[in-house]
């Protein structure tokens, strides 16, 4: 298998690791990409990202109540 993060996987394919990756492992080497999108515009003055690791993205809500979402016009 291979080791992510102290994490034994087995060979093949993994539909989401712990810190919500989609990964490959075979002998010869373990590929990984992100199941996120991080927010690159948004009111950065008012609103902060916060990670969701249940749905594996980012949330952005406001800083002042935070059970509150932010609009985001971008994600990379």
């Amino acid at each position: 298998g291979c080791i992510l993060d102290g994490k034994l996987y087995p060979f093949g394919e993994i539909e989401r690791t712990e810190n919500c990756f989609r990964c490959s492992c075979s002998q010869h080497a373990m590929l990984c990409c992100s199941l996120f999108h991080t927010p690159t515009v948004y009111d950065k003055n008012n609103c902060k990202v916060v990670f969701n690791k249940e749905s594996c993205d980012y949330d952005v809500v406001q800083k002042s109540d935070p059970s509150k979402e932010c609009a985001v016009y971008s994600r990379v």
